[in-house]
């Protein structure tokens, strides 16, 4: 059984958790659309929950060393290549960034054909998919890339977490071929530690080969859990370094320090680095279909081609990258709010009643 959060409500909710966080209107409001977005298209892991809790431990919640300005100012460096723009975040609520910067990224394609901005000095943006499904939407093919909060995977064949979940995300805007943007998102690490948290919450168990505990062993407790594994062994890890390499160029700092500013030696930079882009379909059109097709129903083709030959039901059970998140959202339309479990709604109800928000879990509608 799932609660049905209205959407106003929930808004309303984070909005007031942000504000009373010393953030202003405007990042408040953008922290409650991209939680919105996720929990509309079933993402848990990256929820209005995620989001806070992030804050509380990594953000303005750290009082000693806050990893989150609240209405901190966006510095756009200047830069000799007219389709790249370079930022210093200056440690700005990641999901205004996020935001922020993709836009940016679909203006310099729609100019130049493509687009790209890098983030330096940043906080956590949390969904990476939430971004390029936005920008997919608009027609755009999209991908950003961020280094996790903190190090706490471990990269293959070594036994100390140095790499974070590190995950990519791509969009392509496919909504004329099969109904939805493709989106291919995905942390580096076998599960996201963020899906530890939600175990934690409704008591289950991990997955095998998802983590380690303070020991290096094998664990899926996940309240035992001190460090993940990168998944598909040396492929994950291989993936998560892409993170780390392009953060290293961009100007990010040792990734074991991340977050944590009380072993960082002077000067050293304890933020994580995003980068965003945005690719114009027509700019990197070919203009030789087969078969007279244009760019549009090359694409339906190409994709039905894949699903084909009894791969997809009713004989195989091959999906496309974005339906899950597709079938989420037509659940929330159809529930008319957002979902949530029993756990999800009572921590909401707490976070309301800090923050003076009318939040009647009894009144609540159950799907």
């Amino acid at each position: 059984m799932d609660f049905v959060l209205p959407v106003a409500t929930h808004n309303a909710i984070i909005d007031a958790a942000y504000r009373s966080r010393g953030y202003s209107a405007q990042e408040s409001g953008q922290a409650a659309r991209f939680c919105e977005m996720a929990s509309w298209h079933g993402i848990k892991t990256h929820n209005g929950l995620k989001a806070l809790h992030l804050d509380d431990h990594f953000g303005s919640g750290n009082k000693k060393s806050p990893g989150c300005v609240p209405g901190a100012a966006i510095e756009k460096h200047p830069s000799r290549f007219k389709a790249a723009q370079r930022w210093n975040a200056n440690r700005k609520l990641g999901q205004a960034v996020g935001f922020e910067a993709m836009e940016a990224a679909m203006r310099l394609a729609d100019e130049f054909g493509v687009g790209i901005v890098s983030v330096d000095h940043a906080f956590h943006y949390l969904w990476g998919g939430g971004y390029v499904m936005d920008a997919a939407k608009k027609g755009y093919i999209a991908y950003t890339n961020c280094t996790a909060a903190l190090a706490e995977v471990v990269p293959f064949g070594g036994k100390f977490a140095t790499l974070g979940t590190n995950p990519h995300s791509w969009g392509f805007p496919t909504t004329a071929a099969v109904g939805y943007p493709i989106v291919i998102d995905w942390a580096t690490s076998t599960v996201a530690m963020g899906r530890v948290q939600q175990f934690v919450r409704e008591n289950k168990p991990l997955p095998p080969g998802s983590a380690v505990d303070k020991e290096g062993k094998e664990t899926t407790d996940p309240t035992k859990v001190a460090a993940l594994l990168p998944f598909g062994q040396h492929k994950g890890y291989g993936l998560s370094l892409i993170d780390e390499l392009m953060a290293a160029y961009i100007g990010g700092s040792l990734p074991t320090l991340r977050s944590r500013p009380e072993i960082a030696p002077p000067g050293e930079k304890t933020t994580p680095n995003f980068f965003f882009q945005a690719i114009h379909p027509d700019a990197i059109n070919g203009g030789n279909f087969a078969l007279k097709r244009d760019q549009q129903s090359n694409v339906k083709a190409v994709l039905a081609d894949i699903l084909g030959h009894g791969n997809s039901p009713p004989e195989g059970k091959c999906m496309l990258p974005g339906q899950l998140e597709h079938e989420a959202a037509m659940r929330s339309q159809a529930a008319g709010g957002l979902l949530f479990t029993q756990a999800e709604i009572t921590e909401f109800a707490s976070i309301a009643k800090s923050v003076n928000v009318a939040l009647d879990v009894a009144k609540l509608k159950t799907v």
